[in-house]
């Protein structure tokens, strides 16, 4: 039996209530849950296709785009449902729970479905969404109240911010663009009344939490860090512990405590 992690993005961040009650449906294959107000999202951590199906119901039950308004880009009320595969199990075993979420998701709710992977990444769908790209699964054209779904599979990565002090978002976007490189994803954002920049760490063993953060520090005095969700325990144990505050981490935040926590194993 694979064991998959998946890291559902809901376009919903304020009503801390409902967020609860959505990653609540997913019962213990829930692992995490990271809400972020400005954005108007949140990050489910679960555990196992049939958490993630729970939590995907939930949510399109819940939530509806068309009053929504965020910072981060978006295609739908369940944004993003990546299937990540953790110890013995694949790839290939993550893409088959990847195909069979979209099919299940366009046939039981009427969803366009995008899929990404090693053929086509996020980004490219979030570009070509109903433009270059028609959906894998479902209508052709955005459900009315749920707009669309990008179903993936990738390997681990880290989703981290780092939040500046006395700059702009034009400073943000710059930086963001400055930094960028293969293994490293960033936008400059601003955020409320702040700026940061957002990034995934698709190789995060290679960019570490840390160098993502230096490499920002170089370019403007930081205020603070956020992972967002989960981090490897390798990852972890690759950083000088005495950063940990700093950088916002720790090992009751790792992928395999709160396996164990949940009574799981990778």
């Amino acid at each position: 039996m694979p064991v998959l992690e998946s890291v559902i993005n809901i376009s919903e961040g304020r009503d801390l209530d409902l967020i609860a009650a959505i990653g609540r449906s997913a019962g213990s294959g829930l692992l995490d849950i990271h809400t972020d107000a400005h954005h108007h999202r949140s990050v489910i951590t679960v555990a196992g296709v049939h958490a993630a199906r729970a939590v995907a119901a939930a949510a399109l039950s819940a939530l509806d785009l068309r009053n929504h308004v965020g910072a981060h880009p978006r295609i739908g009320v369940l944004d993003v449902v990546p299937f990540v595969p953790l110890g013995s199990s694949t790839m290939a075993e993550a893409e088959s729970a990847r195909d069979e979420m979209g099919e299940w998701l366009a046939s039981n709710f009427a969803v366009p479905v995008f899929l990404y992977g090693e053929q086509r990444s996020l980004p490219d769908v979030r570009r070509g969404a109903f433009g270059l790209l028609t959906p894998d699964f479902g209508p052709h054209a955005a459900h009315v109240s749920a707009g669309a779904c990008a179903v993936g599979c990738r390997p681990l990565l880290v989703a981290y911010n780092v939040w500046l002090e006395d700059a702009t978002a034009t400073d943000a976007k710059r930086i963001a663009a400055s930094i960028r490189r293969p293994g490293l994803r960033t936008l400059g954002l601003q955020v409320g009344t702040g700026v940061q920049v957002s990034m995934n760490l698709i190789d995060p063993m290679v960019v570490r939490p840390d160098h993502a953060y230096d490499l920002v520090a170089a370019e403007a005095t930081v205020q603070r860090a956020e992972m967002v969700g989960l981090v490897p325990a390798a990852v972890l144990q690759a950083i000088d512990p005495a950063r940990w505050h700093d950088l916002d981490l720790d090992p009751t935040r790792t992928i395999e405590y709160r396996l164990r926590r949940a009574g799981l194993s990778a």
